[in-house]
């Protein structure tokens, strides 16, 4: 009878335990809307990020100093490294008073759009009122209006030509005389000169015209003049329904020119060059390219040559050239190609010292390289194992580069940026930010100093003014303030083995403010796999990014498996032709931490993501659909033959083959066990939502249950009310679904 007995209150001991794990409060709820952006920044948490406005003489730096009780607007001149207050902070609040006739307190003064005219003048805005400051004087004064300029035209340097376009040809004016030269004659609609097509250009109606553009770029001596050619003679649109119109009763028909992988009826974009004194027009004989790998044009500082960068479809190979003008001489000075592709090249030109920089990961790692213009030769100034993440800035006068790198420092974080500088020849390799932080950098215009905001999501943000020929810290323009933010610990870097049992894979982890280790918690994921991008949280401003879903119950994760970008070539390789693969590594990681935390409970994990983070959150519960329970997917592109053509042709490959059909989400969708909601904007231009539509089609043809969710008004980013709702709507689908609790509506948002 004992044991019966004890063997019922264990029964009640677990039962009233469970009952209380899967109830949840409005404190619950006020928790996680505190950790909203806009409640905590600069509202509970300060200084997360010290944002810094160059004089554009470099003689000085301003910024905001936020605390519990204060914005303080400091300024910094510069060589005197003198430290005062930008302006007399309750004089402007009294003359701002008078001026917009209401209270402004000085401690909280709700500048916008300030901007540094002279040691005197400063222009601001406030309620939509557009001031100039004398900070001298303390005085308003209304700006002057100047004259607007015209986009439809584009004045020469030397101010002597004026160009535009008529009737799809290109015209330039003299702006002395009057006297009009047309350059082009061939021009006509859907084949048209000076133009460009806009990522966002919608057209409205069965026969609405697309937005016009124009855009030419002058040579630096006024001679010459670069302008594309947009072909969109055979170039296919794709629509949008509208019905969120209030005074429509019909939907609003709406399209855009965007091609599909491995599509030939797109726009193609053709270099042409004009003399503008004889008036003749030049092309380059190279094959034609689309919208989505056009050439890129610079300008050589020797007049009458340029220089052009083409890519192939499919990013496997790319060339660059220097192009004369005059003789019409086009000379190959690099090319590379790759087995996959070749992802975020980016070049600098120093033609006095005849020599172009690049960065490339041709050698299994993204590194630095030379190539000397006049013979071709090519120098690698860096070698290692780790990651150049951006060239930052390039001075000429001391032949020096500087640049980000990652995982160059031994037993450091591989993610956290430092910044360095070496010599044009490749010498004097120097690390200017040794702190074991991510840093984040930005240059006065002189290149003679740099703001540095340095943290991680352990250690809150240190914001210094640098030197930029040795790194040494100048002065410390500020630091991050928690002292508001009670009972939050930050949250925990982790470490895992990949699939291939080598690789050490990093993730971060975020517990509850109110965590209790004799609980189980379900693990809730945000993932976005995209590989031209990594979502480790490097820096303290990121620390506080998941904590809202934390605070409803869950432990939240994140995690950069095999084929995410700024680790190795081969790294990052893993992904190609397989988009879907790296959750395979988010699932073991998730595992890993199951076995060393006794309150992960891996039997109830979810998973949420946007975009391509949306194809993840699809994928998750498809392609594991016994180990992911819950997903929700916003605005995903779950079938890659639908997406824009650029990014699936890059990480997919071209032509298009039958790995599309593999990683589809929608092929797969007889295999959904759990709870999937699909979420789309009703007009998203950049993932067009038929695929999700059509991903809903292949469950109902499966006859799996799942959830929608369209927001009629919204394109890729959910704004407003449609944001917060959308947010609401997430955040209950977990609590209900993968937490167990009867989730709560109506609690206050601020």
């Amino acid at each position: 009878m004992k044991k019966i007995t004890l063997a019922v209150l264990c029964i009640v001991f677990i039962s009233n335990v469970l009952f209380a794990q899967n109830q949840i409060t409005k404190e619950d709820y006020n928790r996680a809307v505190s950790f909203l952006y806009s409640n905590y920044n600069n509202e509970i948490v300060f200084n997360t990020y010290i944002h810094p406005d160059w004089f554009p003489d470099s003689t000085g730096i301003w910024y905001i100093d936020y605390s519990p009780d204060s914005k303080v607007y400091y300024k910094v001149l510069l060589p005197q490294l003198v430290k005062s207050e930008l302006f007399d902070h309750q004089k402007l609040s009294e003359i701002l008073s008078d001026s917009i006739n209401e209270d402004v307190e000085a401690n909280d003064l709700p500048l916008n759009n300030i901007e540094y005219i002279s040691p005197d003048e400063m222009a601001l805005s406030v309620k939509n009122r557009n001031f100039i400051l004398n900070t001298k004087t303390c005085t308003l004064s209304s700006p002057k209006e100047s004259p607007k300029e015209n986009s439809d035209e584009s004045l020469s340097p030397d101010k002597k030509w004026i160009a535009y376009t008529d009737d799809y040809n290109l015209f330039a004016k003299s702006a002395e005389t009057g006297e009009i030269k047309q350059l082009s004659t061939s021009g006509r609609k859907g084949y048209e000169y000076a133009t460009w097509v806009g990522w966002a250009d919608i057209i409205e109606g069965e026969n609405g015209e697309r937005p016009a553009h124009f855009g030419v770029d002058w040579s630096e001596n006024s001679e010459w003049i670069s302008a594309n050619i947009c072909d969109l003679r055979s170039a296919q649109k794709m629509y949008l329904l509208d019905w969120s119109i209030d005074s429509l009763y019909r939907p609003k028909l709406l399209s855009y020119y965007r091609g599909s992988p491995g599509d030939t009826a797109m726009i193609y974009v053709e270099p042409v060059f004009f003399n503008i004194i004889s008036g003749k027009e030049i092309k380059v004989d190279l094959p034609a390219c689309t919208h989505i790998n056009s050439i890129d044009v610079t300008w050589s500082e020797t007049p009458g040559k340029v220089y052009l960068k083409r890519t192939s479809r499919g990013y496997k190979n790319l060339w660059i050239y220097s192009f004369d003008l005059n003789t019409g001489h086009l000379d190959t000075l690099y090319s590379e190609s790759c087995e996959t592709n070749i992802d975020n090249f980016t070049f600098n030109f120093a033609e006095k010292s005849d020599l172009l920089f690049f960065l490339s990961e041709k050698s299994g790692w993204r590194q630095l390289y030379s190539l000397n213009l006049k013979t071709k030769k090519e120098n690698a100034l860096t070698q290692g194992n780790y990651y150049i993440n951006s060239v930052v800035k390039v001075d000429h006068e001391n032949e020096k580069i500087f640049f980000m790198a990652s995982g160059k420092e031994k037993g450091r974080n591989p993610y956290y940026q430092h910044l360095y500088s070496i010599s044009f020849n490749g010498e004097n390799l120097t690390l200017l930010t040794p702190e074991d932080k991510h840093h984040t950098i930005d240059f006065s215009t002189d290149g003679k100093y740099f703001a540095d905001n340095y943290s991680t999501i352990n250690d809150p943000t240190v914001t210094v003014l640098r030197s930029a020929a040795s790194g040494d810290i100048l002065m410390e323009l500020g630091h991050a303030d928690i002292s508001m933010l009670k009972g939050w610990s930050s949250p925990e870097i982790f470490t895992a083995t990949a699939r291939d049992g080598e690789t050490t894979i990093y993730g971060a982890l975020w517990k509850p403010t109110n965590f209790d280790s004799t609980m189980r918690y379900p693990v809730l994921e945000y993932s976005y796999t995209g590989p031209h991008t990594h979502v480790f949280p490097k820096d303290f401003a990121s620390a506080f990014r998941l904590q809202s879903y934390a605070e409803l119950g869950f432990v939240v994760v994140v995690v950069d498996g095999l084929g995410s970008s700024g680790r190795s070539k081969e790294f990052h390789d893993y992904s190609y032709k397989n988009l879907g693969g790296n959750l395979e590594d988010h699932v073991l990681a998730i595992k890993q931490l199951g076995d060393k935390y006794h309150w992960i409970d891996t039997g109830r994990v979810g998973i949420f993501g946007h975009s391509a983070g949306g194809y993840d959150a699809g994928h998750a519960v498809l392609a594991y659909p016994d180990f992911y329970k819950v997903a929700v997917a916003s605005s995903g592109d779950h079938d890659h033959r639908m997406e824009k053509a650029w990014w699936p042709e890059m990480y997919m490959g071209w032509p298009v083959d039958s790995a599309y059909h593999l990683q589809s989400n929608i092929t797969m969708a007889a295999n959904l066990k759990g709870k999937l909601l699909i979420v789309h904007g009703g007009i998203d231009e950049n993932v067009n939502p038929s695929a999700s539509f059509k991903l809903a089609e292949a469950l109902i043809k499966a006859d799996k249950q799942f959830d929608m969710l369209i927001l009629p008004s919204q394109r890729h980013g959910y704004t407003g009310q449609h944001q917060k709702y959308f947010t609401k709507t997430r955040w209950n689908y977990f609590v209900k679904h993968l937490r167990g609790a009867e989730p709560l509506w109506d609690f206050d948002w601020k």
